[in-house]
């Protein structure tokens, strides 16, 4: 199930998500966003192939400090992190893009 995006004030800091354990998808977009609406089906299915994985959708626009930090251009923006640490970022990821993203969190570490 979709939960939406947290508005910024809701979203976890970029300290809180630098000092994060795990592995965590950070999803910058808008309600308003076709491309958003449009991977949304295929983000959730992988989400749920992955349980692993902690999906946090954050609303991004001009002038949000999160996003910006992350370098956040276009949506919908994908941010890959294990412990705190980027692992990759995709800006309107394709299928393929975005399945081999989430096989590389699989992939042990090391």
């Amino acid at each position: 199930m979709d939960r939406g995006y947290l508005p910024e004030a809701e979203a976890p800091t970029r300290d809180e998500i630098d000092h994060t354990t795990g592995v965590v998808l950070l999803e910058f977009g808008a309600p308003d966003c076709g491309y958003c609406r449009a991977l949304a089906p295929q983000v959730q299915a992988l989400v749920k192939e992955h349980p692993e994985v902690r999906h946090v959708k954050i609303e991004d626009g001009p002038g949000q400090a999160l996003g910006r930090s992350f370098q956040v251009r276009l949506w919908p923006n994908l941010v890959f992190l294990r412990d705190g640490q980027v692992l990759r970022q995709l800006a309107r990821p394709g299928a393929r893009d975005l399945k081999e993203a989430f096989a590389s969190l699989a992939a042990p570490v090391g």
